[in-house]
């Protein structure tokens, strides 16, 4: 195994990263604009994430989470690809786990993948909706404590939940709370 040796002044300490963590938007897809589209990706590049990966729903996950329907998981995939094509940003990613799957993927298991594929720390760009949901489910206070919440928008009314642990999440938009 060879060894690659670095030749360093005395006292040298290197720069930190600039970009740090990963944005996941997480969502169907179906009722998101291209408008919403652009406001995620410049709250990604405002707050300097290293990736914005944009995760569209299975529509089995969209049927077992919400009962609207929704159009073909492709189409839907396809239609983010073009976006990101006309914006040419090159720290988008479309996640295409449940394209593969192809069937409904729980929450826990896609933060796993996401916990496993990109870099940390992780943030959930979720709609006021989304994040209601999320906040219903059992594992909620799992996850919560491993990753924040930046919310596309005010939320009408908050779940208990998410009340409960307002320090771990703010709306896109906002003063970063320090």
């Amino acid at each position: 195994m060879k060894r690659d040796i670095q030749k360093v002044p005395y006292g040298y300490e290197p720069p930190a990263a600039e970009r740090k963590g990963t944005l996941v938007f997480y969502d169907s897809f179906e009722r998101i604009t291209d408008r919403e589209l652009e406001q995620a990706a410049h709250t990604a590049a405002e707050r300097n994430f290293t990736k914005l990966v944009l995760y569209p729903l299975h529509e089995e996950t969209v049927r077992r989470m919400s009962k609207e329907p929704v159009q073909a998981f492709y189409k839907r995939e396809d239609r983010l690809h073009e976006w990101k094509r006309a914006q040419g940003r090159s720290f988008v990613t479309v996640e295409s786990l449940e394209g593969k799957r192809k069937r409904y993927t729980p929450l826990d298991s896609a933060l796993r993948h996401i916990s496993e594929v990109y870099p940390s720390p992780y943030f959930l760009y979720l709609t006021p909706e989304t994040a209601n949901q999320f906040a219903s489910y059992a594992s909620f206070e799992e996850w919560i404590v491993k990753l924040r919440l930046i919310l596309s928008a005010p939320p009408a009314s908050v779940h208990p939940r998410l009340e409960k642990f307002r320090h771990r999440w703010d709306v896109a938009g906002e003063e970063k709370r320090k």
